[in-house]
């Protein structure tokens, strides 16, 4: 009994301290939590909450009174939306991830949250500077502020959160440098600053986070060499640094990094040779053995491929396009089994296609195009038949397409244009079940077009421009009706274009231009809808045009022109609205302008040029203000030109060759007072006039007739009695006068012209004076 009281006087004491202490606990955390409350309600009153995502941020809920019962258990924030606390009920943890938030973070009291660790906040429109106090949240392990529009610099007191892990910034627009305190952030595993602002350069001290597993600097501004020091991160696994603006060249210290998988640095300025430290396995370097991606594509790389990244047999994805690498493809990348997709184009790479690269059966895409491959195809290509696309375009490479290829089931894209390429045409196409585009244009191909393209029933594009195809078109080639690009021009194709040409309904672009094709324009053409682009020129086409290319909505490009059409241009082609060119030139077009032409409200260049249109100039081209360039020369139009800046613009090379224009263009005559507009209006006045003028004239007529007839009637009644009265004693009257009277008359009274009569004589004869009777 006295012991038990013993104990008791023991335990007194030390249950009343643990009770004091557990209600200071409770206090404390009471006030702490009341605080941060406090703190995120002054917040949230500057945000705007365009989702409500912030109802529940509150001190009292809907069935709370506002009495001081309730300011205990009511205050703590740890149910609201997107809050999270540990069990003193102090805030650890605001995950705002989407919640349709706009604000800044000026009026978020960082010192207020002692115990925050996590932050995400991304994919909001909070705007604004990132303000230093976030250095106050020294627990801080994960930070989020992506996809907003944070502006301004990264503060450096971003340093002092030293045991961050976490840090993502990326997609708003930060700019100035990236602080070099980052490098004291040495437990930070993910460091992601992508799509902003930033320049400047890299800093060294990124070298001393040797936790740092993936690095995302791209889509910025930066500059500068890429520090050496990087090759101290040796426990990254990916580097992400494209388009920005780094120079200088990738050093040797990359040779250290064993667990890198991704070597990203495309789209920048790196120059010098590729370092073979990336490829081989020194003993002294290290390897990157386990490297999945090698991406230095669009920079300024220099010297031959190192033969070395034939060693890296992780290796997955090798893209080092759109550099300055000469030399030939090393036989060496045969050995990189698990390689899916090479791309090498747009260098100086020279000699040939090694057949080692048969070797590649996962491969699934081989760009090599734009070098200076010359040579054959190998063999053995795709192989392993998991070939996708397969791009060759703009080398110097001559033989015929081989086997292997043509047994590419998997194949979707080929490129084979712009080399020297050869074989029969019918047999190129192989078995291509999901072919869609494939290229075959500015090569050495002959012979005639087949049916075997309906081994291709996906195919979408057809090129086969500018080869030595012959034979006429086949009424059915097997073309897919999915087709949408089909160009045979530049071949010496003969014969009608197919009717059937008319069923391609989602054909975009038709190119059968520079052939030797004749016949008519199929009318069934105007079936295609979808067409924007036409180009049959340079044929030997005749007829008219066909009324139906009225119905091809969508066009948008049409020539015509070298051709032997005839008969008028059809005012059907008025309602092609998205009709930017058209060229008609050089055929044998006849008949008026259709005012029609006035539809074609997106023309920027008409040539009707060497053609037979005569009559007026329609007025219509004055409402077409989008015309900028037309040409009407050598036709048989008249009158004056249209007021419009394209012909107030044309040359007189566009406007020469017809029959009577004018207008003010050098080189043309001035035109008179009216113009073309009044010529319609003119006529009519005209025809008026006349209507009144002849039979004014007629009557005028009549009556002038009917005077002389009336003179004429009663002078014949006169002219007895002229005879008979006093002008018969007149001799020299003009009724009565008689020649040979009166000269009989002067050789009697002259006495046969005696000299005693001659008063005077002269050169040319002589002069006689004599007195005739007045009485005869």
């Amino acid at each position: 009994m006295a012991s038990s009281t013993i104990v008791q006087k023991i335990l007194s004491p030390v249950s009343m301290l643990l009770l004091v202490m557990l209600t200071c606990s409770h206090h404390v955390s009471s006030y702490s939590s009341n605080e941060e409350a406090q703190a995120l309600l002054k917040w949230k009153a500057t945000l705007l909450d365009n989702h409500y995502s912030l109802l529940s941020w509150t001190l009292y809920s809907n069935n709370s009174t506002n009495s001081s019962t309730h300011l205990g258990t009511e205050t703590s924030p740890c149910k609201w939306y997107g809050i999270f606390c540990n069990q003193a009920g102090s805030v650890i943890k605001i995950n705002l991830t989407e919640s349709g938030l706009g604000g800044t973070l000026q009026h978020f009291s960082f010192s207020s949250f002692p115990n925050l660790a996590y932050v995400d906040i991304c994919i909001n429109n909070l705007y604004g500077p990132i303000p230093p106090q976030i250095g106050l949240l020294t627990k801080l392990k994960y930070l989020d502020l992506s996809t907003n529009q944070f502006s301004g610099g990264i503060p450096p007191e971003i340093g002092r959160l030293t045991n961050l892990e976490v840090l993502h910034l990326v997609t708003n627009q930060l700019n100035g440098t990236i602080p070099h305190e980052i490098g004291q952030l040495t437990s930070l595993y993910e460091l992601a600053l992508y799509t902003n602002q930033l320049e400047g350069s890299i800093p060294a001290s990124l070298g001393n986070l040797s936790n740092l597993v993936s690095l995302y600097l791209y889509e910025n501004q930066l500059s500068g060499s890429i520090p050496p020091e990087m090759g101290n991160l040796t426990n990254l696994f990916e580097i992400y640094s494209t388009t920005n603006n780094l120079i200088g060249p990738i050093h040797s210290t990359f040779g250290n990094l064993k667990r890198l998988t991704v070597l990203d640095l495309a789209d920048n300025n790196i120059s010098g040779p590729i370092p073979p430290e990336i490829g081989p396995i020194p003993t002294s370097l290290g390897d990157l053995i386990g490297l999945e991606v090698l991406s230095l594509y669009g920079n300024q790389l220099s010297g031959p491929i190192p033969p070395e990244l034939g060693n890296l047999r992780s290796l997955i994805n090798l893209e080092i396009s759109q550099n300055q690498l000469n030399g030939s493809i090393p036989t060496s990348l045969g050995n990189l089994t698990n390689l899916e997709t090479l791309y090498l184009p747009a260098n100086q790479l020279s000699g040939y296609i090694p057949k080692e690269i048969g070797k590649l059966h996962k491969l699934i895409e081989l760009e090599i195009d734009t070098n200076q491959l010359s040579g054959s195809l190998p063999e053995g290509i795709c192989q392993g038949k998991s070939l996708e696309r397969f791009t060759v375009a703009d080398n110097r490479l001559s033989g015929t397409i081989p086997k292997s290829l043509k047994n590419c089931k998997n194949l979707t894209r080929a490129m084979f244009q712009n080399n020297q390429l050869t074989g029969n045409i019918s047999e190129v196409v192989g078995d291509w079940p999901n072919l869609k585009y494939i290229r075959l244009s500015y090569n050495m191909f002959h012979g005639e077009l087949s049916d075997n393209w309906r081994r291709c029933p996906q195919l979408q594009r057809l090129e086969i421009a500018v080869n030595n195809i012959t034979g006429s078109i086949p009424e059915d080639f097997g073309i897919s009706t999915n087709l949408t690009f089909l160009d045979l021009s530049s071949n010496h194709l003969v014969g009608e274009i197919p009717k059937k040409m008319g069923s391609l309904t989602s054909l975009l672009q038709l190119k059968l231009n520079d052939n030797q094709l004749s016949g008519s324009i199929p009318p069934k053409l105007g079936s295609l809808s979808h067409l924007e682009h036409l180009d049959l020129s340079e044929n030997r086409l005749n007829g008219s045009i066909p009324e139906h290319l009225g119905d091809c909505s969508h066009l948008n490009y049409m020539n015509l022109s070298n051709n032997k059409l005839s008969h008028g241009i059809p005012a059907q082609m008025g309602k092609l609205s998205h009709l930017s060119q058209v060229d008609l030139s050089h055929n044998f077009l006849s008949g008026k302008i259709p005012p029609q032409i006035q539809g074609l409200q997106s023309l920027e260049n008409l040539n009707l040029s060497h053609n037979l249109l005569s009559d007026f100039i329609p007025k219509a081209f004055e409402d077409m203000h989008g015309l900028w360039v037309v040409d009407i020369s050598y036709n048989q139009l008249q009158g004056p030109i249209p007021n419009s800046k394209a012909f107030r613009d044309a040359t007189f090379e566009m406007l020469k060759g017809n029959k009577g224009l004018c207008g003010n263009v050098k080189g043309l005559q001035p035109c008179k007072t009216h113009s073309i507009h009044d010529e319609q209006p003119a006529k009519k006045g005209h025809k008026n006039l006349f209507i009144i003028i002849f039979p004014l004239l007629g009557a005028l007529l009549l009556l002038f007739a009917f005077i002389v007839i009336f003179l004429i009637v009663e002078r014949r009644k006169r002219t007895p009695e002229i005879e008979e009265g006093d002008v018969k004693n007149d001799l020299f009257s003009i009724s009565t006068f008689d020649g040979r009277t009166m000269y009989e008359e002067i050789i009697k009274t002259t006495k046969d012209f005696d000299p005693m009569y001659c008063i005077r004589k002269g050169g040319h004869g002589s002069v006689y004076k004599v007195e005739l009777p007045s009485s005869d």
